[in-house]
């Protein structure tokens, strides 16, 4: 029996998916008709992303599933009317894409990059750096992309911590949890990377109590969420000298205004939002495969928890 799935999201994202997602379609043995507008009693499933202009999920009453084409599901997971399964896209595309830069970050940090790619004066300068296993990056949020960062540092010997709010163990990792957990882990973190879930919960994460934390002279890399740091807080440790430099990749406002603080601050680095982006052949894999669970009677992978929000 032939499947309908209604692809609400951008007529850009329509360009970069359709191909691929037939493709993936066909090669998981799914007899898919693919649309973009549909009677909504007609529609089995639907591939969501906010850029669409769909809010009301009450008409689609036959819809088994509603498959996000996003990472993040804080735009939709408080929508009342969406009452059938959300389940949130985990690509290994953008799993890879998140760990190279990272990994770079950590990198051009820990080797003190800066100061030789940007020397205007043409000073020789100096320094022996310490070795990985002798500085600690500490991964705030543990799921799968926090996880996969967290191998690749350990594989360069950088000494790794990790928090998140709940217990996690991550073989090789010092694993804290909870509100005294976050203490813990900040206190002896090098670099932080911020990789948390955006929910009411992680909301400024780094504060000016929780930046206080941190040694000084630490370095921060936010390619989560642009709310999990208190701007106005980190532009003042910054200033005060208690954190070196911070490279920023996600804000509260997209694209980032230009007259917003972070462009001129010449201890931070700012990136389009360029860390991970959803790509559309493996992320096509993904939904096919989810589709195929469901339809096969199975459970569904990566199913958003509506209380926790993620």
């Amino acid at each position: 029996m032939s499947l309908t799935v209604l692809f609400a999201a951008s007529n850009d994202d329509w360009q970069k998916y359709s191909a691929a997602l037939k493709t993936a379609f066909a090669d998981a043995r799914l007899d898919v008709a693919l649309v973009t507008q549909a009677e909504p009693e007609t529609v089995d499933y639907i591939i969501y992303a906010p850029s669409c202009s769909l809010r009301d999920f009450g008409p689609y009453k036959n819809t088994k599933a509603v498959l996000s084409l996003w990472a993040g599901v804080e735009k939709i997971v408080t929508n009342e009317t969406l009452t059938m399964p959300l389940a949130r896209m985990v690509d290994p595309g953008m799993t890879q894409s998140m760990t190279e830069w990272v990994t770079g970050h950590v990198m051009r940090y820990h080797l003190g990059m800066d100061a030789h790619i940007v020397n205007p004066s043409q000073d020789w300068i100096w320094h022996s750096n310490p070795l990985a296993q002798e500085r600690t990056v500490c991964i705030l949020g543990l799921g799968e992309l926090g996880t996969a960062a967290a191998r690749s540092l350990l594989a360069l010997n950088f000494n790794v911590s990790g928090w998140s709010r709940s217990a996690k163990a991550v073989e090789g990792v010092t694993c804290f949890h909870g509100a005294e957990g976050l203490t813990q882990a900040l206190g002896t973190a090098d670099i932080v990377v911020l990789l948390l879930p955006d929910t009411a919960e992680t909301a400024n994460t780094l504060n000016e109590s929780t930046l206080a934390l941190l040694p000084k002279g630490a370095r921060i890399l936010n390619p989560g969420r642009g709310p999990l740091i208190d701007d106005a807080a980190l532009i003042d440790a910054l200033d005060s000298g208690r954190i070196a430099h911070a490279t920023l990749d996600v804000f509260r406002v997209e694209p980032l205004p230009v007259d917003h603080p972070f462009w001129a601050h010449p201890k931070v680095t700012v990136t389009p939002h360029i860390a991970a982006a959803t790509r559309p052949v493996t992320s096509s894999v993904e939904i096919a495969r989810n589709i195929r669970l469901c339809e096969d009677g199975q459970p569904m992978i990566n199913l958003v928890d509506r209380a926790r929000g993620y």
